[in-house]
C-alpha cells in the first residue's frame, strides 16, 4: 500500500522521498531538508504508539532518543540533527548514511572472516565507548543498528532505548523493551542494565558474524530470553572447529551471563578485542566459515516454561501452556504475556521482567551444593596427596616445578621483534607480542618486556614483548580558505595539536580566513605534529595623504601609490584652478585600509555668466534697478556717480553688456 507520508512536507521543512525501514517504534524515511538543501534520515514514530494510557510514555521515550543521541559526537555514531512535532507526527532527523546494515550484509555474504569481524567489533565498541563515558547505554545493539556505509565507515544508529546508567530501566508496566536475541540476562531477569549490557549484545554480534547465526533461537521470544538467562553462550568452535581458543574465550568474556565477568564498558571491551586480535596469525584472520543453515547448538537445559502465539500484525499475543515438568520451576513473573511490537529476526519486543529467574536461582543453588560436595571430596584426597607429594616433591620442585627458574635475558629493549624473540627462543622462554604506539621508539623495536630484563622467571615461562607501532598517525584536514574558528575545529577533530597562529595582511582575503597551513592537506603525520596556520589580518592600514590643491592626475597617482582608490566629482570654484582638488574625504592623515576609496572634489574653475544690459539711450535705467538686475545675475556692482547726478540714471557699464564674466566678479556702472 502507498505510504501516506511519501511526497509530503513534514513541519514545512522535510520533503519525504522514500521509505528506508520500519521498526517497532518508528518508520525511517529518506527526506530532503529544504532549508539546508541536504539529505536526511527522517524517523517518524508510529501514530498508534501515542494512543491509550501508555501513549505519553512512548512519546517521552521517542523524544528522549533525540536528547540522548544529540549529546554524542563521534564519527562512528549517527548524528541527530533535529526533533519536533508536526500535528500528530512526532519525528526526529538524523544523518543519512548511504549503504546497508550488518543484518543485510550477513544475509548476502554469510559468515565474516575473523579479521573483518574484529574490525567491525572495534568500530562498534569505539563508538559505544563515547556513549558509556557520558553515562549512556544503547540497550538495543543488534545488526539492524550497525550501518555499513558505502565509503567503508561503520556507524552505530538508534539510541532509541538509551538511558542514563543510573536510571531505573523498569517501565511502569513491569516489562522491558528490546530485541530478544541480544538482551542481557540481567535485563531479562531483573530489568537492570548498564554499560555491560551493551557489551553482552556486542558478544552476540561477534558470535553471529563468525558463525552466520544467532546462539539462541526459539519459537517465541520468551524461549530465547529464557536461554539467555539460564545458558552460557555456546562456543563458536562447536560450529567452526578450526577457530582458536582465543576467539572462544573472547566471545565467552563479552557475553558472560554474569555482568561482573564481562569487561566493565565498551572501552575495556575494545582493549580486549584488540589484544586478542594482535595475537592471531594474519592467515587465520583472513579465514571465514561457510556453513549451511541449521539450528545452532544450545545447552540441554534450555527448555521454555511458557509458549507464545503472536498475531501476524505484531499487535497482540496469547499465552499457552508450557511443558508439565517445567511448571514448578517457572516463577509467576515469567508467566506474564510477552507482546511483540514488530515481527522479524531483529524485532523489538516487550518482555515481562523475571523471565527464567526461578530457574536461574535454582541453577545457582545447585552449583553451590556441588561446590560443597567437591570440597568434601577434595579434603579427603588432600591427606593422601600430602604423603605422595612429600616423597616426590623435592625432586619435582628442583627438576621441573616452580624451583626451576631462570632470568629474563638482558638486551631485549630496542631490539627488533624478530631479534628479541630469537633471544628468548635461545634460552627456552616463550613469548607473546603486544603492539602499541610510541612517539620515542621506532616502528618494530621492542619498548619493554614483562617481566623486566633480569627478573626471575620459571623455565619455559612466557615473556610479553611490547613492540612499537611508531607514533600514532593522523591526516591533515583541508583548512585553507576556511575561517580560523572552523579550521581550528577541523584540526582538533583530526586529533592534531594547533601551533602558534601566524597573521599577515592581505588585500584580497577577508580577515580571520586561513591563507596557508604548515602541512599539506591529506598528509599523514604523527599525531603530535603541531599544525601552524597563517591567517589573514585583512588589508594593511594606511594614512590618507593630503591631495587638496593637487591636480586630479597627481592626486590619483599619489593615492594609488599607497594602495588607495579614488573617486572624482567636479564642482565650480571661484578660487581653485580648474583640474585641481578642492576637497577630499577622508581628510589628510585619517587611518584607513589598503583598497579603501578616497572621494575627491575637483574644481571646474569659476562659473561664467552673461553680463546683463543696464544702459539704454531711449529709456535710461535707474541705479537701483540696474544694481538689482546685476546682483541677481551673480555680479558685484560698483556704482560710480558724476559730480552732479540729479537723475540717478545709468549711462555706462563695464564690462560691456553681453560679455561672459566669472560669476561673482565686479561690474562697474556710471550714473548722472
Amino acid at each position: 500500500m502507498t505510504d501516506p507520508l511519501l511526497g509530503t512536507l513534514v513541519d514545512g521543512r522535510y520533503e519525504v522521498i522514500s521509505r528506508i525501514a520500519r521498526g517497532g517504534m518508528a518508520t525511517v524515511y529518506l527526506a530532503v531538508d529544504r532549508r539546508l538543501d541536504r539529505q536526511v534520515a527522517l524517523k517518524v514514530m508510529h501514530p498508534h504508539l501515542a494512543d491509550g494510557a501508555d501513549g505519553n510514555d512512548f512519546i517521552a521515550r521517542f523524544r528522549r532518543e533525540a536528547q540522548s543521541a544529540a549529546r554524542l559526537t563521534h564519527p562512528g555514531l549517527v548524528s541527530v540533527y533535529d526533533q519536533g512535532v508536526d500535528g500528530e507526527t512526532s519525528y526526529l532527523t538524523m544523518e543519512y548514511v548511504p549503504g546497508t546494515n550488518l543484518r543485510q550484509r550477513l544475509a548476502l555474504d554469510g559468515p565474516f572472516s575473523i579479521g573483518r569481524t574484529f574490525q567491525i567489533l572495534e568500530d562498534v565498541l569505539e563508538a559505544l565507548s563515547v556513549a558509556h563515558l557520558t553515562g549512556l547505554v544503547h540497550r538495543d545493539i543488534k545488526p539492524e543498528n550497525v550501518l555499513l556505509a558505502t565509503d567503508g565507515r561503520t556507524k552505530v544508529a538508534d539510541f532509541g532505548l538509551a538511558r542514563a546508567i543510573t536510571e531505573v530501566t523498569v517501565t511502569t508496566t513491569g516489562t522491558i523493551l528490546g530485541t530478544v536475541a541480544y538482551l542481557g540476562p540481567e535485563l531479562v531477569s531483573q530489568g537492570l542494565c548498564d554499560a555491560r549490557t551493551d557489551v553482552y549484545a556486542v558478544g552476540i554480534l561477534c558470535y553471529e558474524m563468525l558463525t552466520g547465526r544467532q546462539p539462541f533461537t526459539g519459537e517465541t521470544p520468551i524461549q530465547v530470553a529464557f536461554q539467555h538467562v539460564n545458558n552460557d553462550i555456546p562456543a563458536p568452535s562447536l560450529l567452526i572447529n578450526w577457530l582458536p581458543i582465543e576467539v572462544d574465550e573472547l566471545v565467552a568474556a563479552l557475553a558472560a551471563r554474569e555482568p561482573d565477568e564481562r569487561p566493565r564498558d565498551a572501552g575495556a571491551a575494545l582493549e580486549l578485542v584488540r589484544r586478542v586480535r594482535s595475537r592471531l596469525d594474519p592467515v587465520l584472520l583472513a579465514q571465514s566459515a561457510d556453513l549451511a543453515p541449521e539450528v545452532p547448538p544450545t545447552a540441554p537445559n534450555a527448555r521454555e516454561p511458557l509458549a507464545l502465539v503472536a498475531s501476524g500484525d505484531g499487535g497482540s499475543a496469547g499465552r499457552g501452556e508450557g511443558p508439565a515438568d517445567d511448571d514448578e520451576g517457572a516463577d509467576e513473573d515469567s508467566r506474564r504475556t510477552a507482546v511483540i511490537h514488530h515481527d522479524g529476526r531483529g524485532s523489538t519486543v516487550s518482555l515481562p521482567i523475571g523471565v527464567g529467574r526461578a530457574a536461574l536461582l535454582a541453577t545457582r543453588q545447585a552449583k553451590v551444593d556441588q561446590a560443597k560436595d567437591r570440597r568434601r571430596v577434595r579434603k579427603g584426597l588432600i591427606i593422601g596427596l600430602v604423603l605422595a607429594l612429600l616423597a616426590g616433591g623435592t625432586w619435582w620442585y628442583l627438576a621441573a616445578g616452580p624451583g626451576a627458574y631462570t632470568s629474563v635475558p638482558a638486551g631485549l629493549a630496542d631490539q627488533t621483534e624478530a631479534g628479541a624473540t630469537a633471544v628468548l627462543d635461545g634460552v627456552g622462554l616463550g613469548h607473546v607480542v603486544e603492539k602499541v604506539n610510541s612517539r620515542d621508539v621506532a616502528t618494530g623495536l621492542v619498548l619493554k618486556s614483562s617481566p623486566n630484563e633480569g627478573s626471575r622467571i620459571a623455565k619455559k615461562g612466557v615473556v610479553t614483548l611490547t613492540v612499537s607501532l611508531g607514533p600514532k598517525m593522523a591526516q591533515v584536514p583541508t583548512v585553507v580558505g576556511f575561517s580560523l574558528e572552523k579550521a581550528t575545529g577541523l584540526i582538533a577533530a583530526a586529533g592534531l595539536p594547533l601551533g602558534t597562529t601566524l597573521r599577515q595582511f592581505d588585500d584580497i582575503t577577508p580577515k580571520d580566513q586561513v591563507l596557508a597551513v604548515s602541512k599539506d592537506a591529506g598528509m599523514s603525520v604523527p599525531d603530535f605534529t603541531e599544525i601552524v596556520l597563517t591567517v589573514s589580518d585583512g588589508p594593511a592600514p594606511v594614512a590618507v595623504p593630503q591631495e587638496v590643491g593637487a591636480t586630479q592626475d597627481v592626486a590619483a597617482r599619489d593615492l594609488k601609490a599607497v594602495g588607495l582608490k579614488s573617486s572624482v566629482t567636479e564642482a565650480f570654484d571661484p578660487v581653485v584652478p580648474a583640474g585641481s582638488v578642492v576637497s577630499q574625504t577622508p581628510e589628510q592623515n585619517t587611518q584607513v585600509h589598503r583598497g579603501d576609496t578616497v572621494a575627491l572634489v575637483v574644481s571646474k574653475g569659476p562659473e561664467m555668466v552673461q553680463v546683463p544690459n543696464v544702459v539704454s539711450k531711449k529709456s535710461p535705467m535707474a541705479v537701483a534697478d540696474a544694481k538689482t538686475l546685476l546682483e541677481a545675475a551673480g555680479f558685484v556692482v560698483d556704482v560710480r556717480y558724476a559730480p552732479i547726478h540729479p537723475f540717478n540714471l545709468v549711462y555706462a557699464q563695464t564690462p560691456a553688456a553681453g560679455s561672459m564674466q566669472p560669476k561673482g566678479s565686479t561690474v562697474s556702472i556710471s550714473a548722472a
